[in-house]
């Protein structure tokens, strides 16, 4: 395959093993088995391509569920990119909380250099920042692997098939694409799982979809034949939301422009503090936006 990096538009051929592993990337420190997702991988990884096969085929039973499921969830918790955005709410809880016991009084005064009255104060003026170790987020989401993956396998998917044999999905360092939806509160999911489909995976609120099991009793889907314009849009947004790779199989004309028009963004976690009664309610959610240069 093909990639072309996003911050200097370098573009290479390459093999997955050369780009798509990162040395102990998945041994995480935190949790009791260091190594624990390894095991989840290893139900995963190897029923992939035979579970794919199954969605292409519109023979989708509950096993080819939780694969893709699964694949998703792992994305979404090891993947740099989760981890970078995962760090962004914990980042502002620890914030939150330094302020409070600051208020307090269980803080000594900041040293006079600092030239602030209160660590609030050299918070808000960004003389001081907390620095979260990504490797945490990453440690709570492997945590809560398995319920990730029951929550995506009981909401609603769309099946995208793409047969413009001229315009193959493309992948990424971090595939699985936001979407924003009607409900601001909800993000869409788009996965590309081989150059011809995709998925589309719309969350619920309905906390029974959250709650459910492996049987997935509560998952429904519809194919979707794609039209030339619907297959850009979609590689538009995996460009766009991809941290530092895209991928793609044929190497033709139009790739490389398509590549550089869409190159200047990336998913950025959004963190909106509302007050309430006597203290503040913290909402994070996920916007694509243009990268500072």
């Amino acid at each position: 395959m093909y990639a072309i990096r996003k911050r200097d538009l370098k573009q290479f051929p390459c093999g997955s093993e050369d780009v798509c592993r990162i040395e102990k990337g998945n041994t995480n420190d935190y949790l009791l088995e260091s190594r624990a997702i390894e095991k989840f991988l290893e139900i995963i990884e190897p029923r992939y391509n035979e579970s794919v096969e199954k969605f292409r085929s519109g023979k989708i039973d509950n096993d080819s569920i939780f694969v893709v499921s699964g694949f998703i969830a792992y994305i979404l918790s090891c993947s740099p990119a989760a981890m970078r955005i995962g760090a962004d709410p914990l980042r502002h809880m620890v914030e939150k909380t330094a302020a409070i016991l600051d208020a307090g009084g269980k803080f000594p005064p900041p040293p006079k250099e600092l030239g602030g009255n209160s660590l609030r104060q050299l918070l808000d003026e960004q003389k001081i920042f907390f620095e979260i170790d990504e490797k945490y987020p990453q440690a709570l989401a492997i945590s809560g692997i398995y319920h990730r993956t029951i929550a995506f396998g009981n909401f609603d998917w769309d099946i995208l098939i793409n047969e413009e044999l001229g315009s193959p999905f493309f992948t990424s360092d971090f595939p699985v694409a936001i979407e924003q939806s009607d409900d601001l509160r909800i993000i869409n999911r788009i996965a590309p799982l081989a150059p011809d489909i995709a998925i589309r995976i719309r969350p619920s609120l309905a906390e029974e979809r959250r709650d459910s099991d492996f049987h997935f009793k509560y998952f429904s889907h519809r194919r979707h034949l794609l039209s030339h314009g619907e297959v850009r849009y979609i590689n538009k947004q995996i460009v766009r939301c991809a941290e530092e790779l895209v991928f793609f199989r044929d190497n033709q004309e139009w790739v490389f422009p398509f590549v550089r028009r869409n190159t200047g963004f990336r998913i950025e976690p959004i963190t909106t503090r509302i007050p309430v009664d006597n203290g503040e309610f913290q909402w994070t959610t996920m916007r694509i936006v243009q990268r500072d240069e």
